[in-house]
């Protein structure tokens, strides 16, 4: 078993890794590059975005190869009662339409309501293939079995929401892809614990290494982005994967696991459709791109992007880690870490802030200048101890003339 495991994620690494750069070149010959045309984007140059279809091509040889010898050895059986290949057809055809759909939009750009339609295509491709949430048991109403129907919609509402959940926290060098490293560990954690069915194992696990093989081209300083086919590929699959490892779990309190490990991007989602609703007074405004994202907000703050992210991981692997304990220790452990963690972060918060503040550094990315808060801009009329947040919205270097959106955080 472990055997095998290790060659999913070891082979998904490999490939991943090795045809990154391939992608890069692609990138720039089809025009599947990202313009800094607005202030809602957080980089400063054109960078590639088509970094998913090396993620793709690494998950697909691993999960292919792994198929191919493990049905010779006979140690798994794809034509069971379980119809786990008739599945997993379903699964590959699904991502065929998701890649297909985002290849076009990271050349061209497609409306988002398109977009919409090639999720929700594949979606329903996967339930008719036979992925669907089943049943469980609620303790406080008793067991009873969810209308086919339903169960069928509820699916394609969980593969569609998760999708999008990741494509829309997709905004700093490699968060979407490192939130997803994370997610997938905590889902392994929690199959292996559960004894979830092997392919769902042998799939988080591909897919992961298939991540950590892209992780180097897209953590801060980035080389290239994973893009819209990268991050629709990536909610696709978490989403289908989540329901093959719980499928024959029949407890409310399991099923809903998946749920609290994707809880950040899940929870970043509904609060921008909120935010969109309330702002825009109309569906239509759902699907208009704002500034509203945590991690947006968490730059906002003053926090340089890499600090952000690293943040986000921070609150991401909390959530994983929730849902490990709860499966395997209880409810109460799993509220009481919760609780500790909640407490240390409240202790060291304002010392955070302070160290924060004083090294509250940004550099000019095209001459290399250095605003120091502690000496200010004297020439312009900045006074000592005037952050970078705090300059007029005019300043500009006073070196090349660039102006503040032109500036990083310089974390040295």
């Amino acid at each position: 078993m472990w055997g095998d495991v290790a060659i999913a994620f070891l082979l998904a690494f490999i490939v991943t890794f090795m045809a990154t750069p391939y992608t890069i070149r692609i990138a720039k010959k089809i025009g599947a590059v990202d313009i800094p045309k607005d202030e809602r984007r957080m980089h400063k140059k054109v960078m590639p975005k088509f970094g998913g279809p090396a993620v793709i091509l690494g998950f697909f040889i691993s999960i292919i190869y792994l198929l191919i010898v493990m049905s010779l050895e006979k140690t798994i059986d794809l034509n069971g009662i379980e119809q786990y290949g008739k599945k997993l057809i379903g699964m590959f055809f699904g991502i065929v339409v998701i890649t297909i759909t985002c290849v076009i939009d990271d050349i061209k750009t497609i409306k988002p309501i398109t977009k919409l339609i090639g999720q929700t295509i594949a979606a329903i491709i996967v339930v008719a293939f036979g992925v669907n949430i089943g049943n469980f048991n609620i303790a406080i109403i008793g067991s009873g079995e969810i209308n086919e129907i339903f169960s069928s919609i509820l699916t394609v509402l969980w593969i569609i929401g998760v999708t999008n959940a990741i494509n829309l926290i997709d905004g700093l060098d490699g968060l979407s892809s490192g939130i997803s490293v994370i997610s997938a560990i905590s889902l392994l954690v929690i199959f292996v614990l559960n004894g979830s069915p092997f392919i769902s194992i042998i799939l988080i696990t591909s897919l992961a290494g298939a991540l950590v093989g892209f992780l180097p081209y897209n953590f801060a300083p980035a080389k290239t982005f994973i893009g819209d086919t990268g991050s629709n590929f990536l909610g696709f699959s978490l989403s289908i994967i989540s329901i093959l490892g719980v499928a024959k779990t029949y407890t409310i309190a399991v099923i809903v696991l998946p749920l609290i490990v994707l809880g950040l991007p899940i929870f970043d989602t509904l609060w921008a459709i909120i935010r969109r609703l309330i702002k825009g007074k109309s569906i239509k405004a759902i699907f208009k791109a704002d500034k509203g994202h945590l991690h947006h907000r968490i730059v906002a703050k003053g926090f340089s992007q890499k600090q952000a992210v690293l943040i986000l991981y921070g609150i991401s692997a909390t959530f994983g880690i929730f849902a490990v304990i709860l499966l395997d220790s209880g409810i109460w452990k799993a509220l009481s870490f919760l609780l500790m963690v909640i407490v240390a972060i409240g202790i060291g918060y304002k010392n955070f802030q302070e160290d924060k503040t004083e090294n509250g550094k940004y550099e000019c990315v095209e001459c290399r200048y250095i605003y120091n808060p502690k000496y200010g801009n004297e020439r312009a009329g900045i006074k000592p101890g005037t952050t970078f947040e705090e300059l007029p919205k005019d300043w500009t270097c006073p070196v090349c003339g660039e102006g503040k959106d032109m500036f990083e955080k310089n974390d040295r």
